[in-house]
């Protein structure tokens, strides 16, 4: 933990003078113009791999960057995509996937989760990725599953009510992408988006 309050002390002496006015603006407004659905893995941050400032970006991180699709009543996940949508209208919605990604690993590795009952109750929202990957052979293990794993989760980004609106008023588009953790590279999947979306 020491090296959290160093950094925290750093951002105070370096980094925050740099950008007060920014942060004084964001202070009493928000208005970003993405959402960025990412994975809960610590090597993936949006921020840097996406080089925005503070303000620009709603993340949401999730294990596998998993989207549940729309069910009724409330979960955290939901909630933050209708507000992104309804209440901050961001005009993009990004499903990042990334290589290597531990909760793709253990699905496409069959891993035994029986003392991991939370996770693996978790990951049945990768079912239909899973259905996806093996329709395409299943040949391309971990990476095939990663692609097939955004494609899903962006179908099931359109079940929300807010999306669905959204994309039938064209407020809003969306985006698959998958981040190479050794090369650095961000892959647009073409095609990913669900048949209604502009």
């Amino acid at each position: 933990m020491p090296h959290l309050a160093e950094g925290i002390d750093r951002f105070r002496r370096e980094v925050f003078p740099a950008k007060a006015g920014l942060f004084a603006h964001l202070a009493t407004s928000h208005r970003p113009g993405t959402l960025f659905i990412g994975c809960s893995d610590a090597r993936v941050v949006p921020e840097l791999i996406t080089q925005t400032d503070p303000g620009e970006l709603f993340v949401v991180r999730t294990a596998g960057n998993l989207v549940p699709a729309h069910t009724p009543g409330g979960d955290a996940v939901g909630a933050a995509i209708e507000y992104a949508i309804a209440v901050l209208g961001v005009r993009d919605v990004i499903v990042c996937g990334h290589s290597a990604c531990g909760a793709m690993t253990a699905l496409a590795e069959g891993h035994d989760l029986t003392a991991a009952r939370a996770v693996a109750d978790w990951l049945r929202h990768a079912d239909a990725s899973l259905a996806r990957a093996r329709a395409a052979g299943g040949r391309d293990g971990v990476t095939g599953l990663v692609r097939a794993n955004v494609v899903a989760q962006l179908a099931n980004l359109a079940t929300h009510p807010a999306v669905a609106r959204a994309l039938a008023e064209d407020a809003v588009r969306l985006h698959g992408w998958v981040f190479d953790i050794a090369s650095g590279t961000v892959e647009e999947l073409t095609g990913a988006q669900p048949a209604h979306a502009a």
